[in-house]
């Protein structure tokens, strides 16, 4: 059986077209869902699922704009 590749390069191009690729996916499964009512209800809510996992793991990658030395203030 073959093994990941643990040292993968992606560029931030590359992830935003993932990103947008996946909640086009999300887009569709929701619109589906909504057409079709309960069939096929539990395979979709976990795929939905573990995309927004997934998505989740891609936005915690991110770095956001913190200013140095100036008192951050969120919002």
């Amino acid at each position: 059986m073959p093994q990941y590749n643990d040292m993968i390069e992606l560029s931030v191009e590359d992830m935003e077209l993932i990103e947008t690729a996946l909640r086009g996916s999300v887009a569709t499964l929701s619109q589906a869902a909504m057409d079709e009512g309960d069939t096929g209800k539990t395979d979709r809510e976990d795929t939905l699922r573990r995309i927004h996992d997934l998505l989740g793991k891609l936005h915690d990658q991110k770095v956001f704009f913190r200013p140095k030395g100036k008192v951050y203030l969120g919002g």
